[in-house]
């Protein structure tokens, strides 16, 4: 959290003519706060593994995905968690699904996340962290995400061309684009300065960041048991483009919990519990 600081502030004081590796910076570092004591004591409680993804567009090494899980049910539920986040931000939904017997649940920090040494991160390596744990630990009956681990999970599923039983999105990303230009805003980098930032990104990477648009790249089946919860005065992932996105995907079940916020709805008692009855439906 301290980095980041300075990288705002540093921008904030050279807004006029930013620096271009600043923003790339600023945008690509994740943020990390530390465990608390009931978090600390929860992971305690966790078995504890690792796997490995291959950075391709940071430092084209392999990075390393710290793991948890808890119980050892038969029906796999992996956790997916949103940007500047880790694995223990689902406490409480942790916490309640483990009173089921049944589950197993695992959960992960991504790559400059937590417990994940990486100095940044991105979505890409958020995807790849879910097709390794599909791939090398166990393929999960049930995902969850919150935020970019929404759109994560997607982007893998795809890719793997899996069709798990349930798939629950949690206040998802729709537009990667757009939530990079709300950052830029917040530190006051005009738009000239941002269309350079958006014209690099598009040879690093090497697409558009406009290409990461749920609306457009979703394909999962509509027979998918697919579960959204969102904020509809959500100001991180705006209402306006999750509309769009359900209007185009009308067999995907939403359902608006308000006053809960982009990063509390993961703690909303009402959210928790309609998620621990969706997936104990399906035993």
């Amino acid at each position: 959290m301290k980095r980041l600081k300075q990288i705002v502030n540093e921008l904030k004081l050279t807004q006029a003519d930013p620096d271009l590796a600043l923003m790339r910076e600023f945008i690509f570092y994740s943020p990390k706060m530390p465990l608390r004591l009931h978090q600390e004591q929860l992971i305690a409680e966790s078995k504890q593994f690792s796997l490995s993804v291959f950075d391709t567009y940071f430092t084209n090494a392999e990075v390393t995905v710290n793991c948890f899980s808890w119980g050892s049910g038969k029906r796999k539920v992996l956790l997916t968690h949103g940007w500047a986040s880790k694995a223990l931000d689902f406490y409480e939904l942790i916490v309640a699904l483990q009173k089921n017997e049944e589950l197993e649940i695992i959960a992960f920090d991504a790559p400059g996340n937590g417990s994940s040494v990486s100095e940044f991160s991105n979505l890409m390596l958020y995807a790849d962290s879910v097709k390794a744990i599909a791939l090398n630990y166990v393929q999960p009956n049930v995902l969850i995400g919150h935020s970019l681990g929404g759109m994560a999970n997607v982007i893998a599923l795809q890719e793997l061309g899996l069709t798990p039983d349930l798939l629950i999105s949690i206040a998802p990303l729709i537009r990667l684009k757009e939530n990079f230009e709300q950052s830029l805003d917040t530190v006051s980098i005009g738009t000239a300065h941002q269309e350079i930032f958006f014209s690099n990104f598009a040879k690093e990477f090497p697409v558009k960041a406009s290409h990461f648009n749920l609306t457009n790249l979703y394909q999962l089946s509509p027979d998918l048991d697919h579960f959204l919860a969102y904020d509809p005065a959500d100001h991180i992932s705006p209402y306006t483009y999750l509309k769009e996105f359900l209007d185009k995907y009308p067999a995907i079940s939403a359902k608006s919990f308000e006053e809960v916020g982009h990063y509390k709805i993961l703690k909303s008692v009402e959210v928790i519990e309609d998620i621990v009855c969706k997936v104990e439906a399906l035993n």
